[in-house]
């Protein structure tokens, strides 16, 4: 087991260092003059050469590439994100607040695809090919077409214009991410009930099953220590990359809703080419699908000790 995550490991800090260094380089080679645009951004005025050239040499922008990367990746290795190229201040108390809007509207909307698929997936495994299953796998190949900012301002219009159940914009109160979360829960729930339906009807059909059943197993236990560990492998993949994937999606809901949060966060610093603010973000991102994938091993290992043994 320490191998397996000793190699889990390294395989992550090469990834993590792969994309730090294509993040540097798109950034460093992006069309425009990022000088003048950070200059814009902080000065919000008509601009002049000296005032550009002044921007330029205070964010480092007239070093080598290679430069300018040792001089960012250096602090980053003891978690420090440098200072916003815009206003000054250090990235990693404005990024620490865009997490606290975003990490709770990630885990309420995954709470609400799963509160959705589970129960679906279930009846619809009832009885295959039923009048149940039909609709269940309707319903979850529209919600699975529908782009989440279409979904999210058909919402706006029934809850918040026709009903005025809910508010539209902005996160003052917990109430503010109803909508939001359900934008994103309705996709990640048409997702997760295709995979587990298919999961369960998968697990139902191995080719030991017959024999325990002749055993005069229960029913219960056949499904709770057979079956059910075959079908949690895809979902547990499922609901790890939905997670990661959220954040994705979030930076469209985000800006749909007015949250602010990651999404605002990144958006707002690409217009303003404030590379430390996207470098920050995208960093994080990969570390949250980094650290995501390490525990989808380590449960498959947890669920079936027999995943991975090729690999000793």
């Amino acid at each position: 087991m320490i191998g397996t995550v000793a190699g889990l490991i390294l395989r992550a800090i090469v990834v993590l260092s792969g994309t730090a260094i294509i993040t540097f380089a798109l950034l460093w080679n992006a069309p425009g003059d990022p000088a003048q645009a950070i200059a814009m951004a902080r000065f919000d005025a008509l601009l002049t050469e000296d005032v550009i050239d002044q921007v330029r040499e205070e964010v480092g922008l007239n070093t080598s590439f290679w430069s300018a990367f040792v001089d960012w990746i250096a602090p980053l290795l003891v978690l420090d994100f440098g200072y916003s190229s815009v206003t000054g201040r250090p990235v990693g108390p404005d990024l620490w607040v865009a997490i606290t809007y975003t990490f709770p509207l990630a885990v309420m909307a995954l709470a609400i695809g799963l509160a959705i698929s589970l129960p679906l997936a279930i009846i619809a495994t009832k009885n295959p090919g039923g009048m149940l299953d039909r609709l269940a796998v309707a319903t979850a190949s529209m919600g699975t077409a529908i782009p989440a900012f279409w979904l999210g301002l058909l919402l706006i219009l029934l809850f918040a214009v026709q009903l005025n159940w809910l508010p539209a914009m902005g996160a003052r109160t917990p109430v503010h991410s109803i909508l939001p979360a359900m934008t994103l829960g309705f996709g990640i729930a048409a997702s997760l009930t295709r995979i587990i339906r298919s999961g369960i009807l998968e697990a139902r059909d191995q080719p030991f099953l017959p024999a325990i059943r002749r055993r005069g197993v229960p029913v219960r236990a056949i499904g709770r220590d057979h079956i059910a560990p075959h079908a949690a492998v895809p979902v547990v993949t499922v609901v790890g990359l939905e997670l990661a994937f959220l954040l994705e999606g979030l930076v469209v809901v985000e800006v749909i809703f007015g949250r602010p949060g990651l999404g605002t966060f990144l958006t707002s610093a690409i217009v303003a080419r404030d590379f430390p603010h996207v470098q920050a973000v995208v960093v994080l991102v990969a570390l949250v699908f980094v650290t995501v994938n390490l525990i989808i091993d380590l449960i498959y290992k947890r669920i079936d000790p027999r995943i991975g043994e090729h690999d000793a």
